[in-house]
């Protein structure tokens, strides 16, 4: 099940991705660092802390020796680090895209 709601989620990221009139891959990778700044700045509010540190913590849980699956069972322990991964990406990728078209509304919003 949730391998299944995983993949589905990336689907949905790749779609809106792919979608025209929205903000490329690359667009959004080059958002990540603004976003992630924004946020804990309190300046972007629709992505709270909570979801922050929740992405941070998979970051963490990737690169920490411990796992709950050891990853020296080869396929099996690299597949709940690569479930997080799927997770983290699609999140960001997807709040990525959120982001750089908050930013545009900001910046149409502002008069010059």
């Amino acid at each position: 099940m949730a391998k299944a709601a995983r993949a589905a989620q990336v689907w949905r990221t790749y779609k809106d991705v792919k979608k025209p009139g929205t903000p490329g891959l690359g667009a959004r990778l080059r958002a990540i660092p603004r976003l992630i700044g924004a946020t804990a700045r309190g300046q972007y509010p629709s992505m709270g802390k909570g979801k922050l540190t929740m992405m941070g913590l998979g970051v963490l849980y990737m690169l920490s020796p411990l796992d709950v699956i050891p990853d020296f069972l080869l396929a099996i322990g690299v597949v709940d680090d690569f479930g997080v991964f799927l997770w983290l990406m699609s999140s960001l990728l997807g709040e990525g895209g959120r982001y750089v078209e908050w930013e545009r509304k900001r910046v149409r919003a502002v008069p010059s």
